[in-house]
């Protein structure tokens, strides 16, 4: 019999430590259900102790999710294991991830603490969490480049305190393949009792091996979890991509020989779904979810898949969920028609005054597009999301006027704290107008680190989603914004992004 792998899911944690990829509650939750939908086996929704907003969302996620196990991930002090139990208290079933550094590096440069002194803060920690919950998740921080006896003797010692995963953390990407899964098996095969948890691989991608080295971890070390995020989104480099593993396990498993619970159709809709919300693109060549993923431009291979598909392709696109794609719904459709398609891509809206602003919305593109695409929907939920949420600056409308040889101006009205504002200016071009206009009145300081346009859905009538990403005292923030006028969806945009720096919630950002 095949072994059973656990996928463990850490989006909403260590995905959203991408500097600008912070989330609002209602898009935690989104992405919750999605990979609920998907059936990952652990959802680490997010780190309790770092702010009230992160709190709030893992309580939210613990109250709603029923069939994956909800993790709060704690540093190894009773105070955020208390805010992660509390948080937790929801859940049907819970589990609670706490670490410490154990490589000679950090604990001396960041802990400034003796290796006696991290190993009782372990146990002490695991101890402690064990009074919440029987499902404990122990991480050494910077595992893979930690001394082996001292590895063994902690890990032994939590083992002994009732932890039931250890997660060999390669926190900076520093492993190799066969190293790192040596590593791993080494550490089994001395820690007497090994066999009483289940061992888990967590790796950053600084060095492109991320996913090697995972799967490394689970064939040579023997590791039974791996923690990944959608898209292979992370701190740096990002992690491990759950969809390359899911998919390498499912293709090759004539090698690997797991089980996997993940209903590998639900990827690409889950990948646009963190895409869309967190602003950071799909790059066209990325593996499994990539738009060019599954396309042929040589003669060569183009003739071999049309001959025998399996002469160029090793996965079916609609596998992974591509041929759910399609054009889905027209002016014509209805609201009940409107709402099923949202159930089936798991979006669940709160109320049916929700559901009918967003059918509003989506009767007012419809007007104005003649073909509506799933992606065209999650996009106009996640503005109607935002436009419930009462945030401090909302776009009101635009006007603008551009010819050549002539200097752009835009009028953008827009309310601040709920007062309507005008204003007026002229740029190099009409997005660097609007930008200019918006802060004649706002005067932010923020510094724009990336302006980015990507369509929606294929050609001339999609619609733009623009990406502002900007910078202000040590904050970096992301915001989002489509529309058929790519123009208006940088407003909307530059708008979202500025609500996010006016957000006060300060945030701790540990690394595994």
């Amino acid at each position: 019999m095949a072994d059973k792998l656990i996928i463990f899911d850490t989006t909403l944690r260590d995905g959203e430590q991408s500097p600008g990829a912070s989330m609002t509650r209602e898009e935690k939750i989104r992405i919750a259900k999605q990979l609920e939908r998907m059936k990952v086996d652990v959802i680490e929704a997010g780190f309790a102790a770092a702010s009230q907003g992160d709190f709030e969302s893992i309580r939210a996620i613990a109250g709603i999710i029923k069939e994956s196990t909800v993790c709060s991930l704690s540093r190894a002090n009773d105070r955020d294991i208390a805010r992660a139990a509390e948080a937790l208290a929801p859940a049907e079933r819970k589990r609670i991830h706490t670490f410490i550094a154990t490589s000679a590096l950090h604990m001396e440069k960041k802990l400034r603490m003796t290796p006696d002194q991290v190993f009782e803060q372990a146990k002490q920690a695991v101890r402690y969490a064990r009074t919440f919950t029987d499902d404990v998740e122990f991480s050494p921080e910077d595992g893979s480049r930690s001394d082996m006896d001292f590895l063994c003797r902690v890990i032994e010692a939590v083992i002994k305190e009732g932890a039931t995963t250890i997660n060999f953390a390669d926190t900076v990407g520093y492993g190799v393949p066969e190293l790192y899964g040596t590593m791993l098996r080494t550490l089994r095969e001395r820690v007497p009792n090994s066999d009483k948890a289940i061992w888990s691989v967590h790796c950053h991608n600084d060095l492109g091996m991320a996913v090697a080295n995972s799967l490394a971890g689970v064939m040579i070390g023997g590791a039974r979890q791996v923690e990944c995020t959608i898209n292979g989104l992370g701190e740096r480099a990002g992690n491990t991509a759950l969809e390359e593993i899911v998919m390498a396990l499912r293709t090759r498993r004539d090698y690997f020989n797991f089980d996997i619970a993940i209903d590998a159709t639900q990827i690409v809709s889950t990948s646009k779904l963190v895409s869309q919300i967190t602003g950071f693109a799909v790059q066209p060549n990325k593996a499994v979810v990539g738009a060019n993923a599954f396309a042929h431009a040589s003669g060569i291979h183009q003739d071999g898949v049309l001959k025998a598909r399996d002469t160029y392709e090793i996965m079916r696109a609609e596998d992974v969920g591509w041929a759910a794609n399609k054009i889905v719904l027209g002016k014509l459709s209805g609201r009940n028609a409107f709402k099923q398609r949202l159930e089936e891509l798991g979006i669940s809206l709160d109320s049916e005054a929700e559901v009918n602003a967003a059918f509003g919305r989506f009767k007012e593109l419809a007007d104005r597009k003649s073909e509506i695409f799933d992606e065209d929907i999650m996009a106009l939920v996640s503005d109607e999301q935002q436009s419930h949420q009462k945030e401090f600056y909302e776009f009101v409308s635009l006007s603008q006027h551009s010819e050549t040889g002539e200097k752009p101006v835009a009028k953008v009205v827009f309310s601040m704290d709920g007062k309507e504002s005008a204003c007026t200016s002229n740029g190099n071009g009409p997005v660097d107008a609007i930008v200019n206009a918006i802060e004649s009145k706002v005067a932010s300081g923020a510094e724009l680190l990336l302006f980015s346009v990507n369509a929606i859905t294929t050609g001339t009538e999609s619609q733009g989603e623009v990406t502002m990403r900007l910078s202000k005292a040590g904050r970096i923030v992301n915001g989002v914004g489509s529309d058929l006028d790519i123009v208006v969806a940088s407003a909307k945009a530059y708008l979202s992004a500025l609500n996010k720096l006016h957000s006060k919630l300060e945030r701790l950002n540990p690394q595994l």
